[in-house]
């Protein structure tokens, strides 16, 4: 590899080692076994550099989340079931990438001020949303483009929610089991919990 290719690996090392805010051009040079003037030559800064490895690094991320929602699931299965043993197998995802979504976390609360990544954000939604909606429900956005961006706008709204929670507390975080228990009881408009009897 030549030395932009080593910045990019030893820039996603550092991000899922030290995460976006924390990590020093230094730290990249030595995870990259590169030089200062390389990022500046490549790059232009250590942020152009950082950006463009956080967004590679999701792009890698988004590939193995594809691979883990393609789930065999039973010919019979119900769509509730599909539900859960996709969401299953997200959950499995999270331990093992639990510093890139940090990393993506942060770069979330400053995008105010790089627009670049905005862009980049946006164009990835406009890409996710479609997926997801074919992933979960099997529609397809050149016959559904409706029903494609508003399912796949809730299963990213629920994929970005339950991250957060498994951030911070895998232990109480939902699984897949309890995601698929919660919209159960959302479509038959019953409650989780026990109703007491009336009073006469």
């Amino acid at each position: 590899m030549g030395h932009r290719e080593d910045l990019l690996v030893g820039a996603k090392r550092c991000l899922i080692e030290k995460g976006y805010a924390r990590t020093t051009a230094r730290d990249i040079v030595a995870a990259s076994g590169t030089n200062l003037a390389s990022i500046g030559y490549h790059f232009g800064s250590k942020e152009a550099l950082l950006n463009e490895a956080l967004m590679q690094a999701t792009e890698e991320w988004g590939m193995e989340l594809g691979r883990a929602m393609a789930v065999d699931t039973h010919p019979n299965a119900t769509p509730l079931e599909r539900f859960e043993a996709i969401w299953s197998g997200i959950v499995e995802l999270f331990g093992t990438h639990r510093q890139l979504w940090s990393a993506n976390f942060e770069i979330l609360a400053q995008i105010e001020h790089v627009p670049e990544v905005r862009t980049a954000l946006t164009e990835a939604n406009k890409q996710a949303r479609p997926g997801l909606a074919a992933m979960f429900q099997g529609i397809d956005e050149d016959e559904d483009p409706k029903g494609a961006w508003v399912l796949g706008c809730f299963h990213q709204a629920l994929l970005t929610g339950v991250m957060a929670q498994w951030l911070v507390d895998p232990e109480t975080a939902p699984t897949g089991q309890d995601l698929a228990e919660a919209l159960r009881t959302i479509m038959s408009g019953t409650s989780l919990e026990p109703k007491s009897a009336a009073t006469p």
